[in-house]
């Protein structure tokens, strides 16, 4: 209650009134006339009267305490024990918190599944709770987790309020985890260089000791086995096996009785950087279609060409002296024998094995398929002379040749085509003009006739007769175009066509680029959507299992996006490294960051909050008792917490209110005031009469 004031006049008046009546009641005391203090006291009545003096009284209704409980639902919290406890200990909390009418519990469950980086960011989910109420109400914060929190602040600065940090750790006493983390790595390797990477294995809690066996995997392939002593960087070295990412794995067996197997596997993700592309281009003899060739290899950046075009052939003798010819002999000796490993392609443009003693000796031939069968590329672009006498397939090459010729050419013009299986095959697939009937491109003259060939047919022309034939030989790769006739294509005859598309595709598969692969499952990671894609050249693969970080595993269809071509796109609730798999395909792809905080260390304990707790006189307690789950109680206090309760959660109750209503009582309204003038002039006026 309050007593305030609402004069009728204005408060200088209202004081000149009053020194004037006080100075006549002091004349009147002075001089002893009878009555004076009536006087003044009627006089008192009347000025007070003026002030218009009010009784008001609030009601006012007490505001409840607040009490954050942040849950922690982070992928380290997922491990199937610690989610029982979470879920036991978080109900036994919210029935003793209902206890307390004056106690508002406010639950916060904070997950990591939408971050990039996964970590646990409990302390800002606490500050969001309570940003709609003053610090003076907030009693205590909760937190339930393993005690793996990422964004604590400093225990030194001001944590917006001044109430009691309580700590209920998941996890039990003494637990094990091992895991494995890249400490020195390259980002970039030169395909086919030594390259290296430090690792180390760690044990955090008690330690079984001696040394792990990791296992590194390259693009999903074993490369190496090491033995680590945990704690000690162990170095290895190994080859960037192909250009763009590879995805390095390292993985240490899952231990007995460990926290958690999500954190025994590294990644490390290296682009691979290709040195020039060595080309050897050798031509038969000069005609249009080999500048074709070597105009697309010279403007390729990333290709060293060397190119040879036979205009001498070494049985012609025509009697001019040696020292007048300005043509250099062909060195095969050097190309074919001494450097032929050195090259990544090799390129016969219109070859022909010529007359009785022809350049190439037939052992030269043998070599070459021998370069092919141990993991060279081969790229015959044929000719008239295929099916000639004097055709290389006559020769020792014969037995890597996919396309072997019957002895004809067809001379008619045709649209080359792409047949069924060069409608699936990425070296085809997709080619500019090839939708339409007939294909939106030039038209060529002349093919090689030639046997049922091997490998796949994947360009047709006139009467289905196969134009360019892909096949496997050993570890190498081979390719026949039957045709001399591309270089229409680049002369824009008929509006031209996809000449450039085409030979670089046939060099790149040659050449084993991944995305070229006829079977190939690759996946890539679009923020927290997983992309995979299967190529193949056969009917519906079926569907793909993807294998979690978690362990889980998950069934999903592919869905056709093209001839020959089908995709997953699927949003991860989780972050990691994820496996994908299909028949006996399989492939590796990370979401998130590598390093994420959520994966490097997932013991529980309470030393990331016990400062803030000895700060703020909280508790840490485990809730985990034996098999059972034990809440600590809880004790409402008021005023400062000045002590730590190691037994018990202390929440300082708040002394805030929240006004309901006003009432106000004018104590010179009404009969009470009109009352009080009377008596006093009635007083005065009998004093007066006597």
């Amino acid at each position: 209650m309050s007593l305030q004031f609402a004069p009728f006049l204005p408060w200088p008046v209202l004081i000149g009134l009053s020194v004037f009546a006080a100075a006549l009641i002091l004349l009147a005391l002075w001089r002893s006339l009878r009555g004076s203090l009536l006087r003044g006291l009627a006089l008192a009545i009347l000025l007070l009267a003026l002030t218009n003096p009010t009784l008001t009284q609030e009601n006012r209704e007490p505001l409840s305490t607040i009490i954050p409980v942040v849950v922690d639902r982070s992928q380290s919290q997922e491990i199937p024990e610690r989610a029982r406890q979470t879920d036991q200990a978080l109900q036994a909390l919210t029935d003793k918190l209902s206890r307390f009418p004056r106690i508002e519990p406010r639950i916060v469950e904070v997950q990591d599944k939408e971050a990039e980086t996964p970590s646990t960011r409990l302390w800002s989910a606490l500050g969001a709770s309570i940003s709609d109420v003053p610090p003076s109400r907030v009693g205590g914060a909760i937190f339930l987790t393993d005690g793996q929190i990422h964004d604590m602040p400093g225990t030194n600065q001001d944590l917006g309020f001044n109430a009691p940090i309580h700590g209920l750790i998941t996890g039990r006493q003494g637990e094990f985890d091992r895991r494995i983390q890249v400490v020195k790595a390259p980002r970039f390797g030169i395909v086919g260089e030594d390259q290296e990477i430090t690792l180390r294995v760690v044990d955090e809690g008690p330690s079984p000791g001696g040394a792990a066996p990791v296992t590194v995997k390259m693009n999903g392939e074993v490369i190496a086995t090491v033995q680590a002593t945990p704690g000690t960087p162990v170095p290895l070295r190994f080859t960037v096996p192909r250009g763009g990412n590879n995805i390095m794995e390292l993985s240490v067996p899952e231990l007995a009785g460990e926290v958690s197997a999500a954190n025994n596997r590294a990644v490390h993700i290296i682009d691979g950087i290709r040195q020039n592309l060595r080309v050897l281009l050798v031509s038969g003899e000069p005609h249009a279609g080999e500048r074709a060739w070597r105009n697309l290899l010279k403007s390729d950046a990333s290709v060293d060409l060397v190119h040879f075009t036979i205009l001498r052939p070494s049985f012609k003798q025509d009697g001019t002296p040696i020292n007048e010819l300005s043509l250099i002999a062909f060195p095969t000796r050097e190309l074919f024998i001494e450097k032929i490993n050195d090259f990544d392609l090799i390129i016969l443009d219109r070859y022909q094995n010529l007359g009785v003693t022809p350049i190439l000796p037939m052992l030269y031939y043998d070599y070459i398929a021998q370069y092919v069968e141990k993991g060279g590329a081969l790229l015959v672009a044929a000719g008239p002379e295929y099916a000639g006498d004097s055709s290389i397939a006559w020769t020792p090459l014969s037995t890597v040749l996919p396309a072997l010729p019957s002895g004809g050419v067809h001379n008619a013009p045709f649209f080359p085509r792409l047949s069924e299986e060069g409608k699936k095959h990425p070296v085809t697939r997709g080619l500019d003009g090839s939708g339409s009937e007939p294909p939106a491109w030039g038209r060529w003259f002349r093919t090689v006739d030639v046997e049922q060939p091997q490998g796949q047919t994947v360009m047709v022309g006139d009467g289905n007769r196969p134009l360019l034939v892909l096949n496997r030989r050993g570890e190498g790769r081979i390719a026949t175009l039957l045709s001399d006739q591309g270089w229409l294509w680049a002369r824009g005859f008929e509006g031209g066509g996809p000449h450039v598309s085409l030979y670089r595709r046939i060099a790149h598969w040659l050449m084993k680029e991944p995305e070229l692969e006829e079977e190939a499952l690759t996946a890539r990671a679009l923020g927290r959507t997983l992309e995979a894609t299967r190529q193949t050249i056969g009917d519906d693969p079926g569907p793909a299992t993807i294998r979690y970080p978690s362990g889980k595993t998950e069934t999903v269809p592919f869905t056709a996006a093209g001839p020959g071509l089908y995709r997953i796109e699927k949003r991860m609730d989780e972050t990691g490294l994820f496996e994908v798999r299909n028949g006996d395909l399989s492939t590796l792809v990370h979401i998130g960051n590598v390093d994420a905080p959520e994966f490097q260390a997932m013991i529980s304990t309470g030393e990331v909050l016990a400062p803030y707790a000895q700060k703020t006189r909280g508790l840490i307690s485990r809730v985990a008792n034996g098999d059972s789950i034990t809440i600590p109680d809880i004790v409402p206090v008021r005023g400062e917490v000045r002590i730590n309760d190691p037994n018990r959660m202390v929440i300082r109750m708040t002394d805030e209110t929240v006004l309901k209503g006003i009432d106000t009582t004018p104590l010179f309204a009404g009969f009470a005031g009109l009352a009080a003038l009377l008596l006093a002039v009635s007083a005065m006026w009998w004093r007066e009469g006597r």
